[in-house]
């Protein structure tokens, strides 16, 4: 039977990311440093090394993020679990908020009415409400490349988010979605290729808060 490693609940974090980083180390690859709290995170939560070479980032995205935080930009989600999984209180402490607007009844009737998904009536949504109240927002996207597709739609017609997490996970438009936001000139992190999830995009959001 194998030993099991006595390690203390406050002590399980650290130990697996020293885990990881010794791991990458005895295969000879590094994380970029500039990077390395996102992309450490998002392996620990997904336990796959593959991310190293998957992740993809656009040019000064991380400072983008944090100032686009730090202006109190609010983080709008595809799904409840993403919206779950992210720190709230230390985003609130920037004075921003999460949403998740994919069970509004409106956005049911939405979506129904223009015969699309609600994931990306819940898009148009979020844009407008945030506009009404002047806020700037990140969305994270890890479920739905339908959001990702509506997004693109608002940003070809001059909308400009701060920032995309482009990390839906599947197998239908998956690629294409993010491969398009990626062409937009926006801020972005993404992940190419099928992988994903909305615990990668937590783990993003997550990774960037705690980092400032």
């Amino acid at each position: 039977m194998m030993e099991l490693e006595h390690v203390l609940p406050a002590d399980i974090e650290k130990t697996s990311f020293r885990i990881i980083e010794k791991e990458l180390h005895e295969m000879g690859r590094e994380i970029p440093e500039d990077k390395k709290h996102v992309i450490l995170r998002v392996i620990h939560t997904t336990a796959d090394f593959e991310y190293l070479d998957t992740m993809a980032f656009s040019e000064e995205v991380l400072q983008k993020a944090s100032d686009a935080i730090r202006r109190g930009a609010h983080i709008v989600t595809d799904t409840t679990m993403a919206m779950s999984g992210i720190n709230k209180r230390k985003l609130a402490s920037f004075g921003g908020q999460v949403h998740c607007y994919i069970a509004d009844p409106d956005v049911a009737g939405q979506a129904k009415t223009a015969g699309t998904t609600r994931s990306a009536a819940a898009v148009d949504k979020a844009i407008r409400e945030a506009e009404e109240a002047g806020v700037p927002l990140v969305f994270a996207v890890g479920n739905a490349p339908t959001a990702l597709i509506a997004l693109e739609e608002k940003i070809h017609q001059g909308y400009r988010p701060e920032l995309v997490i482009a990390v839906p996970v599947g197998f239908v438009n998956v690629v294409p979605a993010k491969e398009r936001i990626m062409a937009t000139g926006v801020p972005y992190i993404c992940n190419r290729g099928r992988k994903g999830g909305s615990n990668v995009a937590a783990a993003i959001c997550n990774a960037i808060l705690y980092n400032m």
